[in-house]
């Protein structure tokens, strides 16, 4: 079966050619993280001075505030029992967002945000999607302080919700669709589950000001210029592609408040790395075309949306999922 999983590849890459790798410099380590209790990092933020890391699934709420040589100095921890926490934002206020969305088997009837004070007080806001079950690993904040999911999808079509009204707690509250992303497949070398790895989306993240979002995969990442910060008009436009290779399961991304962007993998020992004057290689607004309309609609239009694939394709690609079902991937719970 294994020309079957090849031959898929194949055909999402002949789809659409790979945009363009980024002319800003490669990644540079940063520091490493060494810190046993942070073997799965899923999720990063920082404020200059200080990284907050999270692992994925657990038994309860830990963020971990470090140095910028990656050791802790302090655990910010909630009784919250999660499911699968799989990303982390943070806002102006200093309140931190937890993206509890992880659903590998698409099981789950509600998702849900976790929001955390700086003195580590947690809100649960339960959330559900439209049109079923997702798995999500990305999320990103808008400067008003809008949360969007971005869905894991091994087609490369990432679908894009956001709540359709003010967060409840605990909710449920629910989440509209309000676009698609494409993603392209690359020849970076890196994660667990070979060319696939290039077009799931892994990690989402936002700098400071809001004007440049950023989403990545296993092996990459996209910058997409957002000078309004309107994330679902962002994430229309074409963006610059930052190749992250090498990492062994690549998952977090972050901004320094300067643009500089941060990644992480999972594992003890593995590097945090630092791409600098990442947010100025967003190409501008008019220079990465008008968002496609699809970006407040459902995505399935041309333009910067996702086409819509053969039913041949699908069932190619379907079939070589099936073979190697993410075995990859870490068992989580579930």
């Amino acid at each position: 079966m294994r020309w079957v999983v090849a031959f898929a590849a194949v055909f999402l890459a002949l789809l659409s050619g790979p945009v363009p790798a980024s002319a800003a410099p490669a990644p540079e380590p940063l520091c490493t993280m060494k810190d046993s209790r942070i073997g799965e990092l899923s999720g990063l933020v920082s404020d200059g001075s200080r990284l907050y890391a999270i692992n994925d699934g657990g038994t309860k709420v830990q963020v971990f505030v470090l140095g910028r040589d990656c050791k802790v100095q302090k655990v910010l921890t909630d009784k919250t029992d999660p499911f699968d926490v799989e990303d982390l934002a943070r806002t102006p206020d200093g309140r931190l967002w937890l993206s509890d969305t992880g659903d590998n088997q698409k099981g789950r009837l509600t998702v849900a945000l976790l929001e955390m004070t700086p003195q580590g007080k947690v809100t649960v806001h339960r959330l559900t999607y439209p049109d079923g079950q997702h798995d999500t690993e990305a999320l990103i904040m808008d400067k008003a302080g809008t949360p969007y999911l971005i869905t894991k999808d091994i087609l490369g079509e990432a679908r894009v919700y956001r709540p359709s009204g003010p967060l409840a707690s605990p909710g449920p509250t629910n989440l509209e669709k309000v676009g698609t992303v494409k993603i392209s497949e690359t020849d970076t070398q890196g994660g667990p589950v070979g060319s696939f790895g290039s077009v799931l989306v892994t990690g989402g993240a936002s700098s400071a000001d809001g004007s440049v979002v950023a989403l990545r995969t296993y092996t990459d990442a996209y910058v997409y210029s957002a000078p309004d910060g309107d994330v679902p008009a962002a994430l229309q436009r074409t963006p610059v592609r930052i190749p992250l290779p090498g990492e062994k399961q690549g998952e977090a991304i972050a901004f320094d408040p300067d643009g500089t962007l941060l990644s992480g993998s999972e594992g003890v020992g593995e590097p945090i790395r630092a791409v600098h004057g990442a947010a100025a290689s967003a190409p501008s607004a008019s220079a990465a075309g008008n968002p496609a309309s699809s970006a407040s609609g459902d995505g399935s239009s041309d333009g910067g949306g996702v086409p819509i694939l053969p039913a041949a394709g699908i069932a190619v690609a379907a079939v070589g999922l099936g073979w190697f079902g993410f075995s990859r991937l870490r068992r989580r719970r579930g």
